[in-house]
């Protein structure tokens, strides 16, 4: 399979996000709605009563209005996740993209709230500043935290792409997690084209210049075999300037495949 094929076997998103609010909207509901604008998923705002399947749903035991304003996502009517917005407030609505490229957030603080993480397998369009504010922000939040899960286990492969490898030496961040996990035992693998930058770290660099060094997005940790640690990729491909055509998964097998189609074809 190519790498674009796996993008195009997974289906867009078609689910609703409920705020389910103690004061009604405000103005985090309009950040969250303005995160997921490109996508089909409907952000709407009430209270329990006002969804249907709400009522007595065990994803909802021990929730107080007392505690803020909670987050349900739903898929085909069912309610599948539940995180309070104060977590989706602290890992992307407060943000900005320069916490993750400066390193003042870094590994061991990435936070991934249920509600997010249950879009995976969810086929995704999001788009770059200055089309979008916040919308990229989700790829790079995913991308920490899949990096995050091959520095815990401290095994396995690491594949990530650059674009361009000068983002590495650029971004303060970037490159205080790749020397971490170039330092432990993972095998680390740098994909992008080669702008002239040095990669002067512990990794395997693999450089070229076709479209699938240019124009995907992927970092893939796929633990060592019969270890311990939680496989995920994530996957895009820049299908116009800024714009972003992908998903991540935590599937193992999948996340293989995609690990060999990277070996295989990069």
């Amino acid at each position: 399979m190519t790498l674009r094929s796996f993008i195009e076997e997974v289906d867009p998103a078609a689910v609703t996000i409920a705020v389910i609010s103690v004061d009604g909207s405000g103005p985090l509901e309009a950040m969250l709605a303005e995160t997921l604008e490109t996508q089909s998923i409907d952000v709407e705002t009430g209270t329990v009563d006002d969804f249907d399947g709400l009522e007595g749903w065990d994803g909802l035991e021990g929730y107080d209005a007392g505690d803020g304003d909670m987050v349900v996502l739903f898929e085909d009517g069912v309610p599948v996740a539940v995180s309070p917005m104060a977590e989706l407030y602290d890992s992307i609505l407060a943000i900005n993209s320069d916490l993750f490229v400066t390193g003042a957030r870094g590994l061991g603080e990435i936070e991934l709230p249920d509600v997010l993480a249950t879009l995976e397998d969810t086929r995704l369009r999001l788009r770059g500043y200055p089309l979008a504010h916040k919308e990229k922000l989700l790829l790079i939040l995913v991308s920490r935290y899949i990096e995050q899960l091959a520095w815990n286990a401290d095994n396995g492969t690491v594949r990530s792409s650059f674009q361009r490898f000068s983002r590495i030496n650029d971004e303060d961040g970037t490159r205080a997690v790749y020397e971490t996990l170039a330092a432990i035992d993972v095998d680390v693998h740098v994909y992008g084209l080669d702008d002239g930058a040095s990669v002067d770290l512990d990794v395997a660099v693999h450089a070229g210049t076709s479209a699938a060094y240019r124009n995907t997005w992927f970092v893939v940790n796929r633990p060592a075999e019969s270890a311990a640690g939680d496989a995920a990729a994530l996957l895009c491909l820049e299908t116009e300037s800024r714009v972003w055509d992908g998903f991540w998964t935590t599937g193992p097998d999948r996340v293989a495949a995609i690990d060999d189609a990277i070996a295989r074809e990069l």
